[in-house]
């Protein structure tokens, strides 16, 4: 009785999609959030008679055989990186990037890492860093007095000092693409690290070509359709009842067999 366990694999790859579709709903104000969607296969087929075989010593060909599909398995998990909206906040330190590319954030470690969440602050020092206290890339320092931070579109930082009138730059941000930003790990608080998958990244300033340029006081919200997930949702329940009903009729079957006399 095959179908007890293509029915299992069905359910499976529907819980899954359920868990993705769950996470997107859970993260539908996590700040440069990008949607997830599960992808699923279909496993190995089991040949009762292969398509092309001999079907006599004559050489007839078999037109069409017998393969029956033994259920289905999830290939991947796959990240939406469209844009997200910006929304403005009022905070100088908020930066949202409007296009390709990611802030760069150095770890504890020293790794480099990478983030869509530009929601920024200042440490102890006057370093620019994350929510977490990392430090964004490469460092930048706001003088002490600063009355003012500007960051322009293509990420140079200026501060204006207390009795000065004109501004003086303290760093430019780079940012970071990646030939395939799907193939990023995540780590969590909104960061991800490089893979194989994902490419080497390619670090330039905001606005060049194959860059998207900062926008300082906005940062961006997540990508996630609440409407189209909810959609997603019912159809994953759906989806997953019937192949409960498939186990249940098998199950039925199973009890007529052992039923004859």
């Amino acid at each position: 009785m095959r179908a007890l366990d293509i029915a299992a694999t069905g359910m499976q790859a529907q819980q899954t999609n359920v868990e993705v579709i769950s996470n997107n709903i859970a993260n539908m104000t996590t700040n440069g959030y990008k949607r997830r969607r599960a992808e699923f296969q279909d496993l190995v087929y089991q040949n009762l008679r292969r398509v092309g075989s001999n079907s006599s010593d004559a050489g007839q060909v078999l037109p069409s055989g017998a393969q029956v599909g033994l259920g289905v398995k999830t290939a991947a998990i796959y990240t939406i990186n469209d844009q997200g909206n910006l929304q403005q906040t009022g905070n100088s330190l908020d930066m949202a990037i409007q296009g390709n590319g990611f802030f760069q954030v150095t770890l504890p470690s020293g790794e480099l890492a990478y983030t869509r969440d530009g929601s920024f602050g200042l440490s102890p020092q006057g370093q620019i860093v994350t929510a977490d206290g990392y430090v964004v890339s490469p460092g930048i320092t706001i003088p002490q007095g600063a009355t003012t931070v500007t960051v322009n579109a293509s990420g140079q930082v200026q501060a204006t000092l207390s009795g000065q009138l004109a501004p003086q730059v303290v760093g430019q941000l780079q940012l970071a693409a990646f030939p395939n930003p799907a193939g990023l790990d995540a780590q969590g608080n909104n960061l991800f690290i490089a893979t194989i998958a994902s490419g080497t990244p390619v670090v330039a300033t905001a606005g060049s070509p194959g860059m998207g340029t900062v926008q300082q006081g906005f940062v961006e919200t997540s990508n996630v359709n609440v409407v189209s997930e909810i959609t997603d949702l019912i159809t994953a329940q759906r989806a997953y009842e019937m192949n409960s009903k498939v186990i249940t009729a098998g199950d039925q079957m199973l009890s007529t067999l052992t039923n004859l006399r």
